[in-house]
């Protein structure tokens, strides 16, 4: 399948996922009712059309992360949450939320972004300019550890029981609840990252043949770095402000595509951000309309979702290995 053909399947496929998370709930809005003065055009336009445009916006960003992730570091198992960028995002949010700064609907997203920069600042500050493919991923090991060291430290010290919940269930990552503000904050921030992830594209190939190799083909490595980190960092850091954590996105999405857009991972980074895309706002749909009390975390749903594609790559590879 060629690459424009697989685009354009992804893009439908996407479309068609849109109007159904537009309808799918607890209650059913039939699409003679998106339009109007009535209750059910109010549900779709201030409550289902925000939380699904953001959905669509996080998944495309988490999914073109990890797959240039993957292409950086050469490895099918690298995810966004191996920088530590998440993390740190994480824990900036958490900060808010532990000192009592997230009364305003724009703090906590602030908090967020601010620990997502100054994990990028670490990272860059740890990898050095060297441009190290080992110094980089060990740089992001330690980013990450530390990041989830202090967030259970700030858990564990919580001053109320309620503040602890409220941490908790921010962790595990949802779009309920979700409205324009956080449209605007997120979207911007998440298009500019994107701008940088795709201009690694061409790097990225040459990287394919090794280090050595594409700096003699003219490849400036620490520049690529610091794309990799400027555009996963703006991309994830905005995903987990406005939505909480959410794994196994940039994990699962590029496998998934990769045997149909080919192995370049240039041509892997577009159809990565459209699957992703594609995948979260099903998966958002899902955990709406699941004939339960209260509304399953869609960070829990893809934890299930992901984890057994994990495992099961890992058998694989290592059944290729053997």
């Amino acid at each position: 399948m060629t690459s424009l053909r697989l685009n354009i399947l992804l893009f439908v496929s996407l479309v068609l996922a849109i109007i159904l998370s537009l309808a799918a709930g607890k209650v059913w809005v039939d699409p003679s009712a998106w339009w109007g003065d009535d209750l059910g055009a109010l549900i779709i336009m201030e409550l289902r059309l925000p939380r699904t445009v953001l959905g669509a916006a996080i998944g495309a960003a988490l999914g073109m992360a990890g797959a240039t992730m993957q292409g950086y570091l050469r490895n099918p198992l690298a995810d966004p949450g191996v920088f530590g960028v998440s993390s740190s995002a994480a824990l900036g949010a958490v900060s808010s939320l532990y000192f009592g700064y997230a009364a305003a609907a724009w703090l906590l997203p602030a908090f967020a972004m601010a620990g997502a920069g100054i994990g990028m600042g670490l990272l860059a500050l740890l990898a050095g300019r060297s441009g190290s493919l080992i110094l980089f991923t060990l740089a992001g090991v330690i980013l990450s550890s530390l990041a989830g060291s202090l967030t259970s430290l700030l858990i564990s010290l919580a001053p109320t029981p309620f503040a602890t919940t409220e941490i908790i269930t921010w962790l595990m990552g949802a779009l309920t609840d979700r409205s324009w503000d956080d449209v605007k904050l997120a979207v911007p921030i998440i298009a500019v990252g994107m701008f940088f992830l795709l201009a690694t594209g061409r790097s990225l190939d040459a990287l394919t043949l090794g280090e050595d190799a594409a700096r003699s083909m003219g490849v400036n490595v620490l520049r690529l770095q610091w794309l990799a980190i400027i555009g996963v960092g703006l991309t994830v850091g905005a995903s987990v402000a406005a939505a909480g954590i959410i794994g196994f996105v940039g994990l699962v999405v590029p496998h998934l595509v990769r045997p149909f857009a080919g192995h370049r991972p240039s041509a892997v980074l577009l159809p990565s951000a459209l699957a992703g895309a594609l995948l979260l706002v099903l998966a958002d749909s899902l955990v709406r309309i699941l004939p339960i009390v209260s509304e399953l975390r869609l960070g829990i749903a893809m934890a299930l979702i992901g984890a057994p594609f994990f495992m099961a790559l890992l058998f694989k590879m290592r059944r290729e290995l053997a």
